[in-house]
């Protein structure tokens, strides 16, 4: 053996992290203990309180407007209470008071009430992007995004836990003992986070700049960040191809489990399995296919990650029971989705750290985010509605929201050569 021989890139990566990133990717793990073991039941959870199709989509459309509305004053709170603190505050916000009231939900206005608290998540999204990629080499940001995902993806081979749960309890109750479990999870993560990580130089910069000011001087502050986003063909991309991948990614994860448990009849036991597999592809996927993509190439990485959950989604609604042949096709679909949402979601991340400009940034993915959940509000209820109709219709949604992307990769890459930071 050649003891020259170099590591891996993502492994070359994680050795080399250090400060916040490594903070932020060492803990994301405990994120995916506590929420992940909740997910593939949670839609599928408020229809056993009686909850209809079009109540599941107001639900999402609900977090879709709570995030719409925390993302626009995201970056003024974290330019001033600073990327750390406002990453544990909005995180308990966020994230441990909405598992108890999941652990002891009654029906539609408990998950009302956790959804809009739920939705402070976006305050979070920008504070812990800052704090991740803020300090971080930009040449890695790729790398160290996937390892975000390569994490969360870890945690999902938990997933049995909840199936064994759901076996041996039913539905519900074992849904509020994984909750109960998640709130512990989600608030030691948070303290661990809190007390590893230091506050950025560009976060120490913008809290001192913005020490005194009224909410009014700093609302207006946000005019040099839309001027950075108006001069910044990369950066408006990065926000179409943001708003038609979260509505993708928030269709798959409110109406799959449904489609999947009411439409085709697999098992509730089931339904943690899928996304446990998913998991498992999509690590193997970074590691040989991700880790591969330049960032000053990324056209065809778009192409095929759009064209992948498109093939996705046509064979998901394809599937007609749970037979043979259904479990089959399931199972392509599957690897389908997690080439194409992995592909895409990592390419979305790097866009928007590429692109936005690092005095900005803070404002700009604010103002991104707030753009993000503005377009994408009505897709909740409007997919509800569509399930209601047939479950496979938020899937053809799906399906023209990605071709919407590759017509919108085709313009961007025909007058610009290479996606390189402006």
């Amino acid at each position: 053996m050649n003891s020259e021989k170099k590591r891996h890139p993502l492994v070359q990566t994680l050795f080399e992290l250090r400060g916040n990133p490594r903070a932020c990717v060492f803990t994301e793990p405990m994120w995916g203990l506590s929420m992940n073991l909740c997910l593939p039941y949670i839609s599928v959870y408020m229809l056993t309180f009686g909850m209809n199709d079009v109540e599941v989509g107001i639900i999402s459309s609900i977090y879709m407007f709570s995030q719409m509305l925390c993302a626009f004053l995201s970056g003024i709170l974290i330019d001033r209470m600073g990327r750390r603190l406002s990453t544990a505050v909005f995180d308990i916000i966020a994230w441990s008071l909405p598992c108890l009231i999941w652990a002891s939900s009654q029906g539609f206005w408990f998950f009302a009430v956790a959804a809009l608290l739920n939705g402070a998540m976006k305050i979070t999204t920008v504070s812990w992007d800052c704090l991740l990629v803020e300090d971080a080499p930009k040449d890695r940001i790729t790398h160290i995004y996937s390892w975000v995902l390569i994490a969360g993806n870890m945690s999902a081979l938990f997933a049995p836990i909840s199936s064994v749960l759901v076996a041996k309890l039913t539905l519900a109750p074992a849904m509020r003992i994984l909750f109960i479990n998640a709130f512990v999870i989600m608030t030691a993560k948070v303290i661990i986070l809190y007390k590893s990580s230091t506050e950025t130089a560009m976060g120490r910069v913008r809290r001192e700049q913005t020490r005194g000011k009224s909410l009014d001087e700093m609302l207006l502050g946000y005019k040099n960040a839309v001027k950075k986003i108006f001069s910044s063909k990369g950066t408006k991309f990065a926000i179409i191809i943001s708003i038609l991948v979260e509505i993708v990614g928030m269709i798959g994860s409110t109406f799959w489990q449904i489609i999947v448990s009411k439409r085709i009849g697999m098992p509730d036991t089931l339904l943690p399995i899928f996304p446990m597999a998913k998991s498992i592809i999509s690590i193997f996927i970074f590691f040989t296919i991700i880790t591969n993509v330049k960032q000053t190439a990324m056209k065809r990485a778009m192409y095929a990650g759009f064209a992948s959950t498109i093939i996705s989604c046509l064979l998901l609604i394809s599937i007609k029971d749970a037979g043979l042949w259904g479990y089959i096709i399931q199972s392509l679909s599957l690897v389908f989705e997690a080439l194409g949402m992995s592909m895409l979601h990592t390419l979305r991340e790097s866009l928007v750290a590429i692109h936005a400009d690092p005095e900005e940034r803070s404002g700009i993915m604010a103002l991104l985010q707030m753009v993000v959940m503005l377009v994408s509000v009505p897709f909740g209820y409007i997919s509800g509605v569509l399930s209601d109709i047939s479950r496979a219709l938020p899937f053809v949604l799906s399906i023209g929201l990605l071709l919407a992307g590759i017509i919108a990769t085709a313009f961007y890459y025909h007058t610009v050569s290479e996606p390189v930071a402006e």
